[in-house]
């Protein structure tokens, strides 16, 4: 992860708080209003649910957090994009090796359980009888 574009934590304004708290109540209202409409049509109820997220989005798009999730968002994708992925052979090759190390492992612990379970039962019970 780059820190070139490291900033320090700004404190966040009453301003700030209020706009995302205001979205939080209408993307609820939105939710709530969907499941208390329940005698309404689904196309009342659904015009309700889709525009109190849509409003609640609007708000917090104008806030400052909106504002600085969006930039994270548009840094993040900038990120992947930079993302060297491996090829076809590459990806074939280590996933190749990883299911003969897992079945190497299964057959190391399979054997240990069986010496276990014969020094248990075969050696130290026929031992006490």
């Amino acid at each position: 992860m780059s820190t070139q574009n490291a900033k320090p934590e700004e404190k966040k304004s009453g301003s700030d708080m209020a706009l995302v708290s205001l979205a939080v109540v209408l993307a609820l209202a939105g939710v709530c209003g969907f499941s208390f409409l329940s005698d309404q049509t689904l196309l009342v109820r659904l015009g309700v649910l889709i525009g109190g997220l849509v409003l609640a989005v609007l708000v917090a798009w104008f806030s400052p957090s909106g504002k600085r999730f969006i930039v994270y968002g548009r840094e993040s994708y900038d990120e992947l994009r930079r993302v060297v992925w491996p090829t076809r052979k590459e990806t074939l090759n280590s996933t190749g090796m990883v299911i003969a190390f897992v079945v190497v492992v299964a057959v190391f612990l399979f054997l240990v359980d069986m010496i276990v379970e014969w020094g248990l039962y075969d050696v130290l019970l026929k031992l006490s009888l």
